[in-house]
């Protein structure tokens, strides 16, 4: 038996479903790290904290894939480090917020510097079902994207 660890990293906005989602799927207890940035000056005003969520999916053979959260004011450095030897990136966008576009292009032009399978997960569709998925296909398209989308519910 052959023992491979794979990464998946989960990337959005705050309340998205990126907790819930590696709850859902993970066959361990979820695990968050919470970092105190120190390489800024140690004011109130200057600390960065950083939580990381991680939990595992055990596959058949002993197949063991990572599921990471990434913080998410933090997408562009702690998201890049998370993303080195990831097979996979997935995106969860809220459906209920205004930003749902601008946060979906925010995260897919982060993800793609470093990620090249990535797909997108629409979340809360439940609570504002008009247009459902149209104005996510239609930025894809517009910007000649072949991301995969889907309604999720994390």
């Amino acid at each position: 038996m052959f023992l491979q660890k794979y990464k998946i990293v989960i990337g959005g906005t705050l309340g998205a479903g990126k907790i819930n989602a590696i709850q859902s799927l993970s066959k361990t207890s979820v695990l968050s790290i919470e970092s105190i940035n120190i390489d800024s000056p140690s004011t109130p005003q200057n600390l960065n904290r950083v939580l990381i969520d991680y939990g595992e999916v055990q596959l058949d053979e002993g197949v063991v894939v990572g599921l990471y959260a990434t913080p998410t004011d933090h997408i562009d450095y702690i998201g890049a480090k998370l993303c080195a030897d990831a097979i996979g990136a997935v995106i969860l966008i809220d459906h209920t917020q205004k930003t749902s576009i601008e946060d979906l292009e925010m995260y897919a032009d982060s993800f793609k510097n470093h990620v090249d399978n990535i797909l997108v997960g629409i979340t809360h569709t439940d609570q504002d079902p008009q247009q459902l998925l149209k104005k996510y296909r239609n930025w894809l398209s517009m910007r000649d994207e072949s991301i995969p989308l889907f309604a999720v519910d994390t």
